[in-house]
């Protein structure tokens, strides 16, 4: 098979923008693309390579199987090894179990499977694992192991035929990709049924190149490349991968290696030497750079800087390089390391990574590293227990809204109280019942109890909400017994996003005709916090609105953890929020209330930032006693905590 540097230039434009995307450059905000780049790639040289022997009548799988762990098992053993002793030194133990349930999944090439059952791809905690990216290293074996003998075995049909073959299996995979976006999103993007046909395209084009070599064509070739960097540039998150949006790159590297020929303007610029050396070292280049980043993530307080991101990006570079010198090519040379040692070497590299695994999870994560059994976890690791069961209503449905309206500690009277608002509203719901309170919850999950708005939650319309705020107002007009309602939400989140002030929730009066913007998000807060206190104040309701406890910047049990694992001072900021920081996030939400009160609209005001800051810091912690389950939620002691303050303002 005749050598293109192109492809290799092609390589780097493939590594390149998926390390920049995973550094968190949205500039690069489809630089996930270049998974799917190197798809194309490998399904175009290994069937290439495959018909060639076939032709020659000189196949072997015995020596297909070697090449490809020549290739791939070296570079991939050596990251796998350094990043024990760092996932040893930094991570928690829960950490330390899924990178150890990694190490497993990598060494029997199904960590895409794996990372399909723990989480989604772009997900916060995602990030984190060292090994994520080997997912499409799985795919990709998963092809080399199945694809060979599908080959061999078709072969008997004839050429012409097996090609057809391949296009049919290519057209079902991408139809059957159509269909996992909008159903099974997380299989899809990691499974290899739906991403098989990208690997099939490329081999539809080494059947092409073979039959009729390379061809000239300025034009296309230059499509081809303007394909990927489109998607590369305008493609992000929100858009479904893989589905037909992933044609517009697959087709074009597809182009790329029909038409790209030496001689024209696309395959001279892929050819030049930064370039091809770039992709050269592309396999480790894209071993190295998500270790780096998780373990910056993991190991740092605050979210690494752009500054040490690009740092580290240029430091998987200088790393590919070197392993690729010293790793991968003596690896690839058959004269010195025979058939017998790499096959013993592969062996011993899998049984290692799999017993380490193993070990780490069957002893959860090596837990026994740290000592934090003086903080009383009990239920927060595996998660508190459900609050609406513990109150003793009904399972929520928004199927039925009317289901969602709940009395708690029902007595001969009937309640008089009402609380009504998001997750958060349970705590608060748990606050009172503690203290024998009787009253009606109506809550659910980021529906803040303003009338007639719609939520937006990250890319979800929570339609929803706007039914269940009018049924929670028809109701307290159907009961007349109801005389004060308590208002939760968790507003900032709407009006200033978190600490970072990165906004993926937004307020908005009409979601068909109204900006998703922070500036309209605070507008209809400022409108429709008014509306709502008049409406229920004009059926004769007193209404009181809670300021949100204050937000801590960690997980309880991640700072906790941290703080145990490092020994470091600095790390006991984990464990609290700066009094500065919680009133920044809360100001302008606040300044709202305050003026709304001062307008002469009468309503109550509860404010718990006494029960946890002092003059300069919110804790999570009241001495060994963890009173967050979640960053922004309390923890069922932290609602026995507020308990009286809540049962004092009732009785005012």
């Amino acid at each position: 098979m005749k050598y293109r540097p192109e492809i290799d230039g092609l390589r780097a434009l493939a590594v390149l923008p998926v390390i920049l995307f995973h550094a968190g450059f949205e500039l690069f905000s489809g630089g996930f693309v270049g998974v799917d780049v190197f798809f194309v790639i490998s399904g175009y040289l290994i069937t290439s390579l495959l018909v060639e022997d076939i032709e020659n009548k000189r196949f072997s799988i015995l020596h297909f199987y070697e090449r490809r762990a020549r290739r791939i098992l070296p570079a991939l053993f050596l990251v796998m090894l350094v990043c024990i002793p760092f996932a040893w030194m930094w991570m928690l133990p829960d950490q330390m179990k899924n990178f150890s349930q990694s190490l497993v999944a990598v060494s029997l090439f199904a960590s895409n499977i794996l990372f399909w059952k723990e989480s989604g791809y772009f997900e916060a905690d995602a990030i984190e694992k060292p090994l994520l990216h080997t997912w499409s290293l799985a795919v990709e074996e998963q092809y080399y192991v199945l694809f060979p003998i599908f080959l061999i075995l078709a072969w008997r049909f004839g050429k012409n035929r097996v090609f057809w073959m391949i296009v049919v299996m290519a057209a079902i995979s991408l139809l059957l990709s159509e269909w996992g976006w909008r159903n099974k999103a997380t299989a899809n993007f990691y499974l290899a049924p739906t991403r098989a046909w990208e690997l099939f395209a490329g081999s539809i084009a080494a059947f092409i190149v073979q039959k009729q070599g390379v061809q000239k064509n300025n034009l296309l070739a230059l499509v081809g490349f303007v394909a990927i960097i489109f998607s590369i540039f305008i493609y992000d998150e929100t858009t479904p991968f893989p589905s037909v949006y992933a044609l517009v790159p697959v087709i074009g590297v597809v182009l790329l290696v029909l038409y790209a020929d030496e001689e024209t303007l696309t395959a001279k610029l892929l050819s030049t030497k930064g370039l091809v050396g770039i992709g050269l070292i592309s396999y480790s280049a894209y071993l190295w750079h998500q270790p780096l980043f998780a373990f910056a993530r993991v190991r740092l307080v605050d979210n690494p800087s752009p500054l040490l991101m690009a740092t580290l990006s240029i430091t998987s570079i200088a790393l590919a390089f070197l392993s690729w010198r010293f790793v991968e090519s003596p690896f690839r040379k058959k004269n010195k390391i025979g058939k017998k040692s790499i096959f013993i070497l592969s062996t011993f590299g899998i049984l290692s990574a799999l017993s380490i695994g193993v070990i780490g999870h069957l002893q959860n994560g090596f837990e026994k590293r740290l000592d934090y059994t003086a903080i009383d976890l009990v239920g927060m690791e595996s998660g508190e227990p459900n609050l609406t069961e513990l109150l003793g209503c009904k399972e929520k449905d928004v199927t039925n809204l009317k289901s969602i309206f709940c009395i708690v500690n029902e007595s001969k009277e009937r309640p008089n109280i009402a609380i009504f608002g998001d997750s958060h509203a349970d705590v608060i719901a748990m606050a009172l019942h503690n203290v024998g309170e009787s009253f009606v919850v109506s809550s659910l999950g980021g529906c803040v109890p303003l009338i007639n708005v719609d939520v937006i939650l990250g890319n979800n319309d929570r339609d929803v909400c706007r039914s269940l705020t009018l049924e929670q107002l028809d109701f307290v007009k159907n009961n007349p017994s109801i005389k004060e309602i308590i208002l939760v939400g968790r507003w900032s989140l709407y009006t200033s996003g978190n600490y970072d002030s990165d906004m993926k929730a937004y307020f908005l009066t009409n979601s068909g005709n109204s900006e998703k913007s922070q500036e309209t998000s605070r507008k209809v807060f400022s409108a429709e916090l008014r509306s709502t206190i008049e409406a229920y104040q004009n059926i004769g309701l007193k209404v009181s609105v809670l300021l949100q406890v204050p937000q801590q910047q960690f997980h309880p049990v991640k700072a906790i953890k941290m703080t145990y694992l490092t020994g470091n001072e600095e790390t006991q900021t984990l464990l609290q929020t700066s009094l500065a920081k919680h009133l920044e996030l809360q100001s302008f939400n606040r300044s709202i209330i305050e003026e709304l009160k001062e307008s002469n609209l009468q309503f109550g005001i509860i404010n718990l930032d006494d029960y946890f800051c002092d003059d300069l810091v919110c804790r999570m912690l009241n001495d060994k006693t963890v009173l967050y389950r979640d960053n922004s939620h309390l923890s069922l002691k932290g609602a026995h905590f507020i308990s009286p303050y809540l049962a004092n303002f009732l009785h005012q």
